[in-house]
């Protein structure tokens, strides 16, 4: 089984590119999704978020313990201390969930998987699959596409981005570069060319 590392930086169309590639048949294993589940109602990172940000932790209407994640990113958000206690704790647990949904694919005979991996070469997740796809748009491009989400401001967005490997650097070390900036049958065409090529490559072995 080939797993596939699927990541980019924010406003790039990882999201989009990860959906396309469920289109075209690849199970993905979406490490943000996991993160709300971890700190949803009852999530199982909500305990031990609540020993170091006590002041996050909320009740939902049936009474079930979550973080709120907006207020967690104020705390953390520039703080490199309390980012890297967070990051400690969510993770691990985050990287069990993804070798946890490889195995099931393996058991259930897929022939290639993607994880959807944000901080994937920050973290050393490239270690962790076979291939890697970043994707990527021009700088102009990334920004509209941010700045027109609901709160964003431009002073989030840079600090966002100083916190993030730089997109030249994740396309010189991607083994793929999926460019998002001219549509979505494009990008469509890109990526099933990828997994055209990375069968092929596959089946020659």
């Amino acid at each position: 089984m080939i797993t596939i590392g699927i990541t980019g930086s924010i406003g790039m169309g990882k999201t989009t590119a990860a959906n396309m590639l469920r289109e075209l048949g690849i199970p993905v294993h979406d490490s943000d999704a996991s993160v709300h589940k971890l700190l949803g109602p009852d999530g199982a990172a909500v305990p031990l978020v609540a020993k170091q940000f006590p002041e996050v932790v909320q009740k939902d209407a049936a009474g079930r313990d979550y973080v709120d994640r907006q207020a967690l990113g104020r705390i953390v958000f520039g703080d490199r201390k309390k980012k890297r206690a967070l990051e400690e704790i969510l993770h691990p647990m985050v990287r069990a969930e993804s070798d946890a949904f490889k195995e099931e694919m393996r058991k259930k005979a897929h022939r290639m998987i993607a994880l959807d991996i944000p901080l994937l070469f920050e973290t050393g997740g490239e270690k962790r699959v076979d291939v890697t796809i970043c994707v990527s748009a021009p700088t102009d491009v990334q920004r509209e596409r941010v700045l027109a989400r609901p709160g964003m401001t431009s002073e989030k967005f840079d600090r966002i981005v100083a916190g993030q490997l730089p997109d030249a650097e994740k396309r010189k070390r991607a083994d793929y570069v999926v460019e998002t900036d001219k549509g979505f049958d494009d990008m469509r065409k890109q990526l099933q060319k990828i997994i055209d090529t990375i069968g092929a490559q596959r089946r020659r072995r």
